[in-house]
């Protein structure tokens, strides 16, 4: 797959899901033993300058998440971390917790409550790329390792 200058592999495993909106690739992950649902890695490009700062992005993605008792979460309970993959600034965000989505056509219409969302924003030559993988926690674990191994073949085209 390609957007925004840059070009990435997913894992074969991932199925591959029809077009939609706003995305460049949605693939599903199928759910863990102990799991009823899949996970979605959800990929976007908004075309240069577009789609928001990184920081931002970060803080609306905490925020469709809450904690078990209902707080929102913060920076606090969350992993993020800036490094850089194949000389291509990375951000990434890893976040537990009840997940509610972010608006009528970004999220469950009832709160989930044991989600996980693994993000990561490579900032590309045409603009940023972001890749939103979310879904029950076991679920999203399974698929780490490939999510990884997909951050790491982003590279410029």
């Amino acid at each position: 797959m390609e957007a925004g200058g840059l070009t990435w592999t997913a894992p074969p495993v991932w199925e591959a899901q029809h077009a939609r909106p706003m995305r460049v690739a949605t693939y599903k992950i199928a759910p863990a033993k102990g799991d009823s649902d899949a996970a979605e890695l959800a990929i976007f490009y908004f075309g240069a300058g577009q789609g928001g700062a990184v920081d931002a992005n970060v803080a609306r993605w905490l925020g469709q998440f809450q904690k078990a008792d209902g707080a929102p979460v913060t920076d606090k309970d969350a992993r993020t971390k800036k490094e850089t993959v194949n000389g291509l600034p990375l951000t990434t965000v890893d976040v537990k917790g009840t997940y509610t989505g972010g608006g009528p056509m970004m999220g469950p219409s009832t709160p989930k409550p044991g989600y996980r969302l693994m993000g990561a924003i490579v900032e590309g030559p045409e603009g940023p790329v972001f890749f939103k993988l979310t879904g029950p926690e076991r679920t999203v674990a399974s698929g780490e390792k490939g999510f990884r191994k997909l951050l790491e073949s982003v590279k410029k085209k």
